[in-house]
C-alpha cells in the first residue's frame, strides 16, 4: 500500500510539473505602464505550480508583492522584498489572492499592478485497480429449455 501511495504522489508531482503554465504578465507587452493587467489577467485560470515572469527594462521598474491594501493604496510593505532583475519569475505555491504592484514613482497609480486568484492544482484521478490475472473463466450458458 505504501508503495501505491508512494506511486501516486509522485504522479501527482509530476503532472503538476509537466502541466504547469508560465504565464509572462502583460504578454509582449511585458509590465510597463499603459497596459491593463487586470483585461490580461481576465480569464485564465492560475494554477498552484504555476509561474508568473515579469519582464520589463531593469532599473525601469520593480515587482513588490503586496496585500489587498497595499494594492489599492499602491503602497509597499515593509519587509516584503523588491524584485529588480527585469526578468523576475516567481513560482505561485499557495491558492488565494496575490497582488503586485511597481513602486517606482507613480507607476502603480497609473495601472502597473496585477491581482490574480490561484486556484489548486487540479489533482488527476486516482488510478485504477488492476484487474485480476488471469481472469476468470465465464460461466457457462444455461442449456435451452426446450
Amino acid at each position: 500500500m505504501a508503495q501505491k501511495l508512494a506511486l501516486f504522489v509522485a504522479f501527482a508531482i509530476f503532472q503538476a510539473i509537466v502541466f504547469a503554465e508560465d504565464y509572462i504578465v502583460g504578454d509582449e507587452m511585458g509590465w510597463s505602464t499603459g497596459v491593463s493587467y487586470e483585461d490580461w489577467a481576465e480569464g485564465k485560470m492560475f494554477l498552484v505550480g504555476d509561474t508568473i515572469t515579469f519582464n520589463y527594462p531593469q532599473g525601469q521598474h520593480n515587482v513588490v508583492k503586496v496585500d489587498g491594501s497595499g494594492f489599492k493604496k499602491c503602497q509597499e510593505e515593509p519587509n516584503n522584498g523588491t524584485l529588480t532583475s527585469g526578468a523576475d519569475k516567481i513560482t505561485l505555491a499557495t491558492p488565494g489572492n496575490k497582488w503586485y504592484i511597481c513602486s517606482v514613482g507613480y507607476h502603480c497609480e497609473s495601472g502597473q499592478k496585477l491581482k490574480i486568484t490561484v486556484y489548486e492544482s487540479m489533482a488527476p484521478s486516482p488510478a485504477l485497480e488492476p484487474m485480476p490475472w488471469p481472469m476468470p473463466e465465464p460461466a457457462p450458458a444455461p442449456a435451452p429449455w426446450y
